[in-house]
């Protein structure tokens, strides 16, 4: 399965390079224009925007693209419901115009935070982005929140996304040489993730306790005394980054 979010695509170009801090803050920025931005043309610059990056960091389009493949069933609902359930002029299929336009402008909102943060995790290895998100927090210890621990939990549950999905795209594979039938309604269909979600719960827990134990065995206790091979350094190309994140946020908002 293509699941882009979480998972990390090493190379060496200058989008690689950033500061992890910066990126993190350029992605704040950008969802925030995501948020308020009220129309599909506001989304669609947006969309350029990311469209830009994904470019810069030479990440293959069938990788940023197809990440979103696995929220597909999110986004039509999401359409559907705004459509049907809008109040508003009639439209085609018993639908409202205004709900139509509003669940195209909810499902893109959607599908570009989704982007959004598939880049930074594609272009930001998992070490950087614990230093990124612990020193963004380091102001927080005065009012005893463990930096530290939160990063690191965070960033242990993005890297779990793609290996869940593997997991269950391997899991489901599994179930139809035994026979088991994913085709028919929708009803049917959810019976018959039974097979699937129980062995991939089971799947999960044994993952988190072997993560565990690696971490035991390599004397993990925690950000106390933690230091790093490598200080992160705020440069001339991190500050561009952040300011162009920031003027596309602006324009999309108030476009």
């Amino acid at each position: 399965m293509n699941f882009a979010l979480g998972r990390y695509f090493p190379a060496d170009f200058p989008l690689h390079r950033l500061d992890p801090r910066a990126k993190l803050l350029g992605s704040l920025l950008i969802m925030v224009g995501v948020l308020g931005a009220r129309d599909l043309p506001a989304l669609g610059l947006l969309a350029l925007g990311l469209v830009a990056t994904a470019a810069l960091g030479r990440l293959p389009l069938s990788l940023v693209l197809g990440g979103l493949r696995p929220f597909f069933w999110l986004f039509l609902l999401t359409f559907l419901l705004n459509a049907y359930f809008t109040p508003g002029s009639p439209g085609p299929l018993g639908t409202s115009l205004e709900g139509t336009s509003q669940g195209a402008v909810l499902t893109t909102r959607l599908a570009l935070m989704v982007l959004t943060a598939s880049l930074l995790t594609l272009t930001t290895s998992p070490i950087d982005l614990t230093d990124g998100i612990e020193r963004l927090l380091k102001p927080l210890r005065k009012v005893k929140v463990p930096a530290h621990e939160v990063a690191m939990m965070m960033v242990i549950a993005l890297r779990f996304l793609p290996l869940l999905a593997e997991e269950a795209e391997r899991i489901k594979k599994a179930q139809m040489a035994r026979g088991v039938d994913f085709e028919g309604g929708i009803l049917k269909r959810l019976k018959n993730m039974v097979p699937i979600l129980v062995p991939l719960f089971m799947s999960a827990f044994r993952k988190a306790d072997l993560l565990s134990l690696a971490m035991e065995a390599r004397c993990y206790r925690g950000g106390e005394g933690r230091t790093s091979f490598s200080e992160l350094r705020f440069g001339l190309g991190d500050g561009l980054a952040l300011a162009t994140s920031g003027l596309l946020a602006l324009v999309g908002t108030i476009w």
